[in-house]
């Protein structure tokens, strides 16, 4: 209770104040990343006026010693502290995990342009060493400021609109009204312990897991089963928090709380998921971290070697030269901004990117498991046919008792009887002593009279005769068959019908194009289920799925090293959308279910799935360009600056490295702008 506690608590956080993995597992909250982005640009603004280019003067420049020296190093000094901060700390990290990686190389870069850029401005000015020792306050700030925005854009593209674990918190009560004595008093959920006695009172969220001990009600348990449906408790009957009360009042006792509860084991579920996605490594921190352990071999060696056939200052100023040359301007902005555009372009287009991760995983897909009702077809059962298969009843009789036993449920199948008796203009009389069957269906009282509403399994469970050719005959042509049932006696049927969606024919065969398997999940009968699969072109179905199935499910596809998409909508989905290496959630989902996906189909199209997937491809494509073209500078840049061609009689001027280090973040930022997918 105390972890849900402590997420209602986090959930009150304005989003400027979340984190973000600055590497390492160092945090970086937002709003400092943000002033510290601004501040370090206005302080940039004079040294871009004063100080050169890798030594040369730009046009806009005005450079007089020995003043414009003296107080770029001050503004250059307080950039490096106050901006360069995160990246220190994260290089700290890096270096500690043995890591070293993006903070590291750019740490690197900055620190030495800071420290020779220094000494520039003593050896000048103080010692007035001949020639002049050229700095890199323009190059170090400017670096900051590109390093910080690359941040800035990633943190925000990728920023939750809010959290798993908050949502399921909120699922809870804050309080609950505790029996002791036979008095109640209100306590905090997180007082409660396992045996205590609490009151649930009319329309109030069930703080805990329990029995009931006296009392009769009706239940919302859709935060379980993912399905409106109202279940009919009474004493012994077990109840879950977060679940809604009906209109009865109940007493309870207490049979899970803290990390024994539902919700708690769904939300570890949730969150042990997520963490587990959150340890990928970034491709380009690999490159960076590569990037680092050449730049500082080679101007090592490069050090050694002009100290050999020149002199101190010569080597000094190439192995400097070098680590500048490395710093990653266009490396730092590879990612973030295909990743910005990307999600502009996924918005823009009824999808949500909520784990960038995602994209890259799309590649290594082989299956991709999705509900039946709600995604593949509509959800919207209409009753086919009604009839009675006793001779002392009358099929509007059949319809008016399963409609009565139905009344006030919001599950489709429920809504479907209960619109065609209205349709027929049938009068609707009171149930009594309505209560779920689990698994099987329910049962009540009308005008006295006990019955039950069941399935074709059951029926074949208890070797009850009906008729099976009525009931193949409406099962394979795709209609859900309910059963009325009289003292094991069976009086009647209804069929409904659910259409499928027009866009799931393309989504089957799109991902069947890729080389993914789609399967199909649902709880439905089978041969309703294969009806269904058949049309879409299905050969992987899974029916009669109980709301715990589908994460076993995912874990089973997964066994062999096998990459699951999993589309689904309900609190029960919520570990199985974590745990597959892309969830995709159904925008017209639950709060959480929408919350435990990486990827939201805003407009519960299935053709938005295809679309994710062209999106992710060509994101992938984009981000592998990028980090060539970041990389590529580099990987050409350093060993010429290092005078790799000095016996040919070439050393890379810095001036034209600079002019090279600006095109290749040009060219990074254009490619970015360039990702599109077709309309």
């Amino acid at each position: 209770m105390k972890d849900m506690d402590s997420a209602k608590d986090m959930s009150k956080m304005d989003m400027s104040d979340m984190d973000m993995d600055m590497g390492g597992g160092q945090m970086m909250h937002m709003g400092n990343l943000k002033r510290k982005f601004w501040v370090s640009l206005i302080l940039t603004i004079p040294i871009l006026l004063m100080s050169p280019m890798m030594g040369m003067r730009l046009p806009f420049q005005f450079i007089s010693h020995p003043w414009t020296d003296y107080l770029a190093a001050i503004i250059g000094t307080i950039v490096f502290i106050y901006g360069g901060q995160p990246f220190f700390s994260g290089a700290k990290a890096e270096l500690a995990n043995k890591k070293p990686a993006m903070m590291t190389l750019i740490a690197m870069g900055i620190g030495v342009a800071f420290v020779y850029s220094i000494y520039a401005v003593i050896a000048n000015n103080i010692l007035n060493v001949t020639p002049q020792v050229t700095d890199f306050f323009w190059e170090l700030t400017t670096l900051i400021d590109i390093m910080l925005l690359g941040h800035w854009i990633e943190m925000d593209t990728v920023m939750n609109a809010g959290s798993a674990v908050d949502n399921l918190a909120k699922l809870l009560p804050s309080s609950a009204h505790k029996v002791v004595n036979g008095e109640t008093k209100d306590v905090d959920v997180s007082e409660l312990v396992k045996d205590d006695h609490i009151q649930v009172r009319a329309g109030e969220k069930i703080p805990a897991d329990g029995v009931i001990v006296s009392g009769n009600t009706s239940v919302n348990e859709s935060m379980v089963t993912g399905e409106a449906r109202l279940v009919e408790k009474g004493p012994d009957g077990k109840v879950v928090g977060g679940s809604v009360n009906g209109e009865g009042t109940f007493e309870m006792r207490v049979t899970g709380t803290g990390e024994t509860g539902y919700l708690a084991q769904v939300m570890k579920l949730v969150t042990d998921a997520q963490a587990a996605k959150s340890d990928q490594e970034n491709m380009a921190d690999r490159v960076a971290g590569l990037l680092f352990y050449a730049a500082l071999t080679v101007a090592i060696v490069a050090f050694v070697v002009w100290m050999l056939v020149g002199n101190l200052a010569l080597a000094l100023s190439i192995a400097v030269t070098v680590l500048v040359i490395a710093c990653p301007h266009a490396l730092g902005l590879a990612v973030p901004l295909v990743v910005a555009r990307s999600t502009a372009i996924a918005a823009s287009h009824g999808l949500l990117i909520r784990n960038r991760d995602a994209m890259e995983q799309v590649k290594k897909l082989n299956y991709a498991l999705m509900d039946k009702t709600g995604t593949l077809t509509a959800g919207n059962f209409k009753v086919a046919e009604y009839e009675s298969t006793d001779s002392k009843i009358k099929a509007d009789d059949v319809l008016t008792i399963m409609a009565s036993l139905e009344n006030g449920s919001s599950h489709p199948l429920a809504v479907g009887i209960l619109n065609a008796a209205k349709a027929q203009k049938l009068t609707i009389p009171e149930a009594t002593d309505g209560h779920q069957i689990t698994g099987v269906g329910l049962s009540g009282t009308v005008n006295g009279q006990t019955y039950e509403i069941v399935s074709a399994a059951y029926l074949d469970k208890q070797k009850l005769a009906y008729d099976q050719a009525a009931f193949n005959r409406l099962a394979s042509a795709g209609n859900s068959v309910s059963f009325l049932v009289q003292d094991q006696h069976v009086l009647g049927y209804v069929a409904q019908g659910d259409q499928i969606k027009p866009e799931s024919k393309n989504l089957i065969d799109s991902l069947k194009a890729q080389k993914i398997t789609p399967v199909m999940l649902t709880g439905d009968n089978e041969k309703s289920a294969q009806v269904v699969a058949k049309q879409l072109g299905i050969t992987e179905v899974h029916a009669s799925l109980l709301p715990e199935d589908k994460a076993k499910l995912v874990k089973q596809y997964q066994s062999d090293g096998s990459h699951v998409m999993m589309i689904g909508d309900g609190v029960n989905d919520a570990p199985s959308l974590a745990s597959a290496e892309i969830g995709v959630a159904i925008g017209s989902g639950t709060d959480v279910a929408i919350d435990s996906a990486d990827v939201v189909l805003v407009k519960s199209n299935p053709n938005d799935v295809v679309e994710f997937l062209e999106l992710a491809r060509q994101t992938t494509r984009k981000m592998t360009q990028n980090l060539w073209w970041g990389a590529g500078y580099n990987v050409i840049t350093i060993p010429l600056a290092a005078g790799v061609l000095a016996p040919v009689g070439f050393i890379l001027n810095p001036m034209v490295g600079a002019a090279v280090m600006g095109l290749s973040t040009v060219v990074v930022a254009i490619n970015a702008m360039t990702l599109h997918i077709k309309d």
